[in-house]
């Protein structure tokens, strides 16, 4: 390992899953500007290949890759193809989760935590589990899963969402203490950016009242931007400059914890 720790993502090889919109759009152009050879992933094709025409329009190397991340053998192929494509595979970020309307507990559906478990913790699982060999055998990987705070303040209506989330942190320690030895570290990034999440302008007053009330108490003021505030994050914990984490759930959040 490079002593001086550096934080060059060039040339690296990452999976980003969920990559067409919000949070993950962001961290796939952020460490494909870094030099970063990039494999985005989404279930819906037109999104995707948006996507992908983005990043082209950037000058990224990158696949795109269509597939749901809930089915086991999809996340096999996505790594095959990454290694098949680029011959390399330095690192993984699990991103891609589905969502549900903001639901109070003793409405919450047993499909609404199948969805949110089998494209949660399991997906991110079977993920880690298709990449640790090449990491493994290259005696390096860096995998960062995404979670959030309303796992750690109890956000009410946000139940089967917070409780999945919390699922995988403790899949992120697992995994971390697990694999270490391999020279893999496996981090959770809790990010605060929700702009992308909130319905068309004047569409849902209510919603768009309470995310505007969330930041009048908000240290910083604003949003975390996805690609500026949430992906920097995400590319130190890919690099080499990270080398010494591992096991941790680092909060993305402009201070917003201090809140709760």
């Amino acid at each position: 390992m490079d002593s001086t720790a550096p934080t060059d993502l060039d040339g690296h090889v990452v999976v980003v899953t969920g990559a067409t919109r919000g949070i993950g759009r962001g961290i796939a152009h952020h460490i494909g500007k870094l030099g970063t050879r990039v494999v985005v992933t989404g279930r819906k094709q037109d999104r995707l290949d948006a996507a992908a025409a983005e990043l082209a329009d950037l000058g990224i190397a990158h696949l795109a890759f269509q597939g749901d991340v809930a089915d086991v053998a999809t996340n096999g192929r996505i790594v095959a193809a990454a290694v098949g494509e680029f011959g390399r595979l330095d690192g993984i970020v699990a991103n891609a989760q589905s969502f549900r309307p903001v639901t109070p507990l003793e409405d919450v559906t047993e499909s609404d935590m199948d969805l949110l478990l089998n494209t949660g913790p399991k997906a991110t699982l079977w993920l880690m589990q298709a990449a640790l060999p090449h990491f493994t055998a290259a005696k390096r990987g860096r995998i960062v899963t995404m979670g959030t705070a309303m796992g750690l303040t109890g956000a009410p209506g946000y139940g089967p969402y917070a409780a999945s989330n919390e699922a995988i942190r403790s899949l992120t320690r697992t995994a971390a203490r697990e694999w270490g030895r391999n020279g893999v570290t496996v981090n959770c990034v809790l990010p605060a950016s929700g702009q992308h999440r909130l319905p068309p302008a004047g569409s849902d007053p209510d919603r768009e009242a309470a995310f505007a009330a969330m930041y009048e108490d908000h240290p910083l003021g604003r949003d975390g931007d996805a690609e500026h505030d949430i992906a920097p994050v995400v590319a130190f914990l890919l690099s080499d400059a990270s080398q010494y984490v591992t096991g941790q759930s680092l909060m993305a959040d402009g201070g917003g914890l201090m809140r709760a």
